[in-house]
C-alpha cells in the first residue's frame, strides 16, 4: 500500500511516500480504507524532531493519528460495526496510508464528509479532556483563548452545546467565524483580561487556554482561581496556578460520539481549510506550522 513516512527528523522535506506491508487487523480493533487524515500541530512537532527521539520512540514512522474512512476488516471482539460501515476515528501506528488501524472509532453521520469526519478525533477529544477538567456547568462563562484553532473550535461548540456562555479570542479577521460558532470574539494579545471585563462585567468562571502565547498570566487574573485556567498549549501554566493537560490523566475519547450527535442536530461543524493529496503533504505540514489556519487541514486518499 501507499503510505506517508520518515525516517528522521527535521523540517517537512523528510516527509516521503513509500510502499509498506497493509497493516493487519487485531482483536478490539477495526482496519479502514483510508479516505481522509487530518494533520495536527502536533504532528509536525513530532516530525521536527520538536520532542527530541522520545515521540515516537522508533523510525521509521507513518505520520498523523486522525482518520476517517471505510471499515474493510473486523477484529476478533468487536461488536457495533461492520464490514463497509463508514467511521473515524484513531489509528494504531499512524494513519496516513491507504489502510490504517483503529483502536478507537466512532460512526460518521451520513451528511459528514470524510474531511470533516478527520478532523474531529483528537482536537475534540481534547476539548472534552479539558471541559471535564474545568468541571464547565451550565450558565458559566467559558474563555477559550485561540477559538479560531481546532480545539477552540470544538472547546466552544461543546461548551454552547452544554449551555455555557462562551468568551473566545481570535484575530480580527476571525471575528464573524467566531461569532457564528456561538462564541462573543474578542481580540488576544496585550490588555486582553481588560477585553474580556468589558464584555463580561458579571466575571468569567473558567477558561481554557488553546493557543500557549503567553495568555495564561491575564486568564489567571479573570477566574475566581488560577486553577480555574487550563491550557494544553503553554507548559508554563502551572508557574501561574493555572493546570495543564497533555492527556497523561486520562482521555475524553466518547466526547467524539457527542459530537457526532450534535452534528446531526446542526450544532457542532468542524470546518475544512484545505485538503492536499497524500504526495504533497510536506506543503500540508508547512500551512499547519504557519499558524495561518482556520479550521482543520487534511490529507486525502
Amino acid at each position: 500500500m501507499k503510505a506517508l513516512q520518515y525516517s528522521e527528523y527535521g523540517p517537512s522535506s523528510v516527509l516521503h511516500v513509500v510502499d509498506l506491508d497493509e497493516p493487519q487487523v487485531a482483536a478490539g480493533r477495526v482496519r479502514i480504507a483510508v479516505r481522509a487524515v487530518g494533520v495536527n500541530p502536533y504532528d509536525w512537532k513530532v516530525r521536527s524532531g520538536a520532542f527530541g527521539d522520545t515521540s515516537p520512540t522508533r523510525l521509521p514512522v507513518v505520520p498523523h493519528s486522525d482518520a476517517a474512512g471505510v471499515v474493510d476488516a473486523v477484529g476478533d471482539g468487536v461488536e457495533g460495526v461492520v464490514v463497509g460501515d463508514e467511521v473515524f476515528g484513531v489509528a494504531v501506528g499512524g494513519a496516513s496510508a491507504e489502510y490504517a488501524v483503529l483502536r478507537f472509532w466512532t460512526p460518521k453521520p451520513a451528511g459528514m464528509s470524510f474531511a470533516e469526519a478527520a478532523g474531529m478525533p483528537n482536537v475534540v477529544e481534547t476539548a472534552g479532556r479539558a471541559l471535564a477538567l474545568l468541571g464547565l456547568e451550565k450558565g458559566q462563562t467559558l474563555v477559550v483563548n485561540g477559538a479560531s484553532g481546532g480545539v477552540g473550535i470544538a472547546a466552544v461548540q461543546l461548551a454552547v452545546a452544554r449551555g455555557a456562555a462562551v468568551i473566545g479570542t481570535a484575530s480580527e479577521r476571525n471575528h464573524e467565524f467566531v461569532r457564528g460558532l456561538g462564541a462573543v470574539p474578542v481580540t488576544y494579545g496585550a490588555g486582553l483580561a481588560d477585553r474580556i471585563r468589558a464584555i463580561a462585567p458579571q466575571g468569567v468562571d473558567v477558561a481554557l487556554d488553546t493557543a500557549g502565547r503567553g495568555a495564561v498570566a491575564e486568564l489567571v487574573t479573570l477566574t475566581p482561581r488560577p486553577a480555574d485556567v487550563v491550557s494544553i498549549a503553554d507548559f508554563e501554566a502551572p508557574s501561574h496556578g493555572a493546570r495543564v493537560t497533555n492527556g497523561s490523566e486520562g482521555r475524553s475519547w466518547s466526547t467524539l460520539t457527542e459530537a457526532a450527535a450534535l452534528y446531526v442536530e446542526g450544532r457542532f461543524t468542524m470546518p475544512v481549510d484545505r485538503t492536499f493529496p497524500l504526495a504533497e503533504a510536506a506543503a500540508a505540514h508547512d500551512l499547519s506550522e504557519s499558524g495561518h489556519v482556520r479550521g482543520k487541514i487534511f490529507l486525502t486518499l
